[in-house]
């Protein structure tokens, strides 16, 4: 297996974490949880951005070369097809959120309910969304060893 799964992967479930991390410290939002919380976000930024790059660089590289031609000709192409293609379509939307989020967390004030609220939204989804993307990278790798005649 290629290093670059593996740290791809490592970046992008950290970063997705943090912002977990950060729902819980806006639950609360005091000056010092939301100072925390700023902190911890610009982490993940950093974090997912880097797992885009890592991920965008090993596709390029080997992924589209002597994987994807495994899974597409293996017993399940929509292994490719169809979580491939949503991982891809979604995982570039995942930074933009992030920014979005540090956006709010230094622009506006937390204790407001609004403000609170959409925080909390957007730090929940950026979590579930990244660990949606684990889950179809898992799906996708699982696709490869069966194409190789693995299990």
């Amino acid at each position: 297996m290629n290093p670059l799964v593996g740290i791809h992967v490592a970046l992008g479930e950290l970063g997705a974490i943090a912002f977990l991390w950060v729902f819980v410290e806006l639950l609360d939002p005091t000056p010092a949880r939301r100072k925390r919380a700023q902190i911890v976000a610009l982490v993940g930024t950093a974090l997912l951005i880097s797992s885009w790059v890592v991920g965008g660089f090993y596709y390029v590289t080997y992924y589209g070369t002597n994987v994807k031609p495994v899974i597409k000709s293996g017993p399940q192409p929509w292994a490719h097809n169809v979580f491939m293609e949503v991982k891809e379509h979604v995982f570039l939307l995942l930074p933009f959120l992030a920014v979005v989020l540090n956006f709010l967390l230094f622009g506006v004030d937390p204790t407001k309910r609004r403000n609170k609220s959409s925080m909390l939204i957007l730090s929940l989804a950026v979590f579930g969304l990244g660990m949606l993307m684990a889950l179809l990278g898992f799906l996708i790798s699982s696709g490869y060893r069966v194409g190789l005649g693995g299990v």
